[in-house]
């Protein structure tokens, strides 16, 4: 059966940050654009759909959950807390709905029928077939082409794995009652998150690391300073650990651990396999497009986010750069400048910040102590304890540790890291400050509002 052909100006392929924020914009520049979107229900992307806002709208509850089990150091009497987790679900897609429904109605504003709900795949290099959900077969084309198709769960190899019943980073957020013991593989963000979540929900949790340290990119200090206080919260550890074997008897997943020169086994009720990303590439069938991928599958780009074909480009986690919102956002403001604007934007020099939403928070921004010494700076070095803040004493929340890495020659922050209560929304202050190219002095001489966390930055670099 013959397929009619439609030309299009512009084609994305894949509505995350990027992509839902680049199509209205193209279309307002009076390019004939279309988004193809493999499904109704991770309209907005990840974030929205299995990541950002589902997990963080689940953190905030099991927060909850703990303030109640705590209160009583407030001079708060209250029972002891008893976790719905159906409820919280509940809760988590009352959010989700929310904001999906919200960017379809600002998608299907911009861009009409051309919202096309399929699975795209490449038959040439600016040709793309669609299979819609009714069933339908399309043939587009067109001129130029954005891939924004984002990750899912990386599933490890394993022996046994496969063969047993294992929760990832999507389908945990949607388990209707806690797990009684949860071991969690991976001890990098995404296992993190959840390991205190459900900890503080109420479960025992164990997290199996493969490095010596937790987040292997951090300094060993914040490492150390994070699983303390997770262990405060009774998680337990295994570093320096490789999974050899997984079996299911009964209702125990067990675990044959090789740690150092033994092997251990381990059992509990639920594994999560949390242990990174992998890219929504190997559907879109890039060799007909020529498209060039690493040994990982993440589509290669240049500064510009161009790929290897003129034409192409590639936005968010699917190029293998950070795989932050605010990066996939950051890339569509490339595009955005480079091809509407005609400007000249790119990937160069930017920073990163990032949040660990864990409870103290750990935000970065920046080089590490680490990565500054590799690189050959002379550096100076601020720390200090997040019980020095006074904001942070009457809030309860004396935890956790705040550290700058600051060039001795020239007096600018090179990268800095808080474990602090609210540091996602005080390390925005000393970006702003490192992208200005201002020295350490305007956050250790400026006049900030008392008693806030903020203030902290104050006592911070007043240590050098």
């Amino acid at each position: 059966m013959e397929v009619d052909t439609q030309h299009y100006d512009d084609i994305i392929i894949g509505g995350g940050k990027a992509g839902k924020t680049l199509a209205p914009a193209l279309v307002a520049d009076g390019r004939k654009t279309a988004l193809v979107e493999r499904s109704l229900n991770m309209i907005g992307g990840g974030c929205i759909n299995i990541a950002c806002i589902p997990t963080k709208t689940m953190v905030a509850s099991a927060n909850v959950a703990n303030t109640v089990r705590k209160s009583s150091a407030y001079g708060v009497k209250t029972n002891t807390p008893s976790v719905n987790l159906a409820e919280v679900i509940q809760r988590k897609r009352s959010v989700v709905q929310g904001m999906r429904e919200m960017n379809l109605h600002n998608l299907e504003t911009a861009l009409g029928h051309e919202l096309i709900i399929g699975t795209a795949r490449f038959v040439a290099p600016k040709t793309i077939a669609v299979t819609t959900t009714e069933g339908n077969n399309r043939l587009l084309t067109a001129e130029r082409l954005f891939i924004n198709t984002g990750t899912r769960p990386l599933i490890p190899s394993i022996s046994g794995l496969t063969e047993v019943e294992f929760l990832t980073s999507e389908s945990i957020m949607e388990l209707e009652y806690l797990p009684e013991h949860l071991i969690v593989l991976g001890s990098s963000y995404i296992g993190l998150e959840f390991a205190q979540m459900f900890r503080r929900f109420g479960s025992g949790v164990t997290v199996i690391g493969q490095s010596e340290q937790i987040l292997s990119q951090q300094d060993p200090d914040i490492a150390i300073a994070v699983q303390t206080l997770l262990e405060q919260d009774g998680i337990e550890f295994l570093l320096k650990a490789k999974v050899l074997r997984v079996d299911r008897t009964g209702n125990e997943t067990i675990l044959q651990i090789q740690v150092g020169d033994r092997e251990i086994t381990l059992q509990g009720s639920h594994l999560l396999v949390a242990v990174g990303r992998a890219p929504n590439t190997d559907s879109l069938n890039l060799a007909a497009a020529g498209v060039a991928t690493d040994i990982r599958g993440f589509i290669q780009v240049n500064d510009r986010l161009e790929t290897n074909v003129p034409g192409i480009w590639a936005l968010g986690d699917i190029n293998g750069g950070p795989q932050y919102t605010h990066i996939s956002l950051d890339d569509y403001r490339i595009i955005k400048t480079n091809l509407i604007n005609k400007g000249d934007r790119s990937t160069r020099d930017r920073l990163v910040p990032s949040c660990l939403f864990i409870d103290p928070e750990l935000a970065h921004v920046g080089l590490t102590e680490t990565e500054a010494q590799q690189r050959g700076y002379a550096i100076r070095v601020a720390k200090v304890d997040a019980s020095a803040v006074p904001r942070a004493k009457t809030l309860g929340q004396t935890d956790g540790l705040l550290k700058a890495i600051v060039d001795a020659d020239t007096g600018r922050i090179l990268g800095c890291s808080l474990l602090c209560h609210e540091a996602g929304e005080v390390i925005s202050t000393v970006q702003m400050v490192m992208q200005a190219q201002m020295p350490y002095t305007v956050l250790r001489d400026g006049i900030l509002t008392h008693p806030t966390m903020t203030e902290g930055l104050n006592i911070l670099f007043s240590k050098l």
